[in-house]
């Protein structure tokens, strides 16, 4: 069955760039091209609209900070190019630099590789309209460049806990948890897809199933290893992902999800998931191994990425 692809139409985005200057809008590209992850914030400024904080930042002077995208109740405003336009993604300034938490997580700073993407909520904003077009800006962004939400969508205060409380404190206004942010982002992206439609085939259906060992040494070196710091935090989300991981993994492989079942039958890998691997974990690897002269280790780990783009049926590189 065909996929179809998020509606654009849903909700307009309105791109309205605030002028150029280094603390608010560098205008440099984003270091990965397209954004490979996505903060989600809200203003901490109750009350105040879209509007309100373009006219902020296009005037500000005294400070470095900014975001890329304003949601309230009547619009989604873009302020500094995000990509899901004609203009290419740039820099702005929403997570500190001396935050090590997105290092860590993603391999890069946010405000080199995520877009900033900010709720307004409280005062005359209607936290329903403002939120749904916040759930399907998300979940566009997601749809477009192929992003697990439950992966991919950090929060301000996820990266920095110990300064910022957003968007957390924004959605607790409207009886709205993250782990209710994130199904609903899922099920705006699902919603789109035809009914008995398949979003493990691609067009004609090819992909090359993955080497059962190739599968269980991911699993073993990265996916378990994951899913335990996921316990040891108590963040049922991330434990729940790295456990649909390590299936979706194994249905691609055939290696039967329980010991005593039998094998399903073979499937092939999300692209997201495929990527989540080799962004998270393969090429930091092959980048360390490169930077000390280790080729074979290098290429071992280009070998496993490869693996993984067959399996998920997307080009080699």
């Amino acid at each position: 069955m065909e996929v179809i692809v998020l509606d654009a139409s849903k909700y307009n985005i309105e791109r309205r760039y605030i002028a150029k200057r280094a603390n608010v809008r560098p205008g440099t590209r984003l270091k990965t091209g397209t954004p490979e992850f996505f903060v989600a914030h809200d203003t901490g400024n109750p009350g105040a609209t879209a509007d309100n904080h373009y006219s902020y930042f296009n005037s500000q002077t005294d400070r470095s900070a900014s975001a890329h995208v304003f949601i309230d109740d009547t619009k989604i405003l873009e302020i500094i190019p995000t990509g899901t336009g004609s203009d290419p993604a740039e820099k702005a300034w929403h997570v500190r630099y001396d935050v090590t938490t997105d290092n860590d997580t993603f391999g890069y700073d946010a405000n080199d590789a995520a877009l900033g993407i900010e709720l307004c909520y409280g005062g005359k904003i209607n936290f329903t309209e403002a939120y749904n077009r916040y759930v399907w800006y998300l979940a566009f962004c997601c749809d477009k460049w192929n992003k697990n939400p439950y992966t991919f969508i950090p929060t301000h205060k996820q990266l920095d806990p110990a300064r910022r409380s957003d968007c957390e404190q924004a959605l607790a206004t409207g009886s709205k948890t993250l782990i209710n942010l994130l199904d609903d982002v899922s099920a705006e992206i699902k919603s789109t897809r035809s009914a008995g439609s398949n979003p493990n085939t691609n067009a004609n259906g090819s992909f090359t199933p993955l080497p059962a060992y190739i599968a269980q040494a991911l699993i073993d070196n990265y996916v378990s290893p994951a899913w335990f710091a996921s316990q040891r935090k108590n963040d049922e989300v991330g434990k729940t992902h790295f456990h649909n991981l390590a299936n979706n993994l194994r249905l691609a492989a055939g290696i039967p999800l329980a010991n005593d079942a039998a094998a399903k039958p073979l499937t092939r890998l999300p692209k997201s998931n495929a990527q989540e691997i080799i962004f998270r974990w393969l090429s930091p690897a092959w980048f360390k191994a490169k930077a000390e002269g280790n080729d074979p280790r290098a290429q071992h780990f280009h070998n496993l990425a490869n693996y993984l783009r067959r399996a998920a049926g997307i080009p080699e590189e």
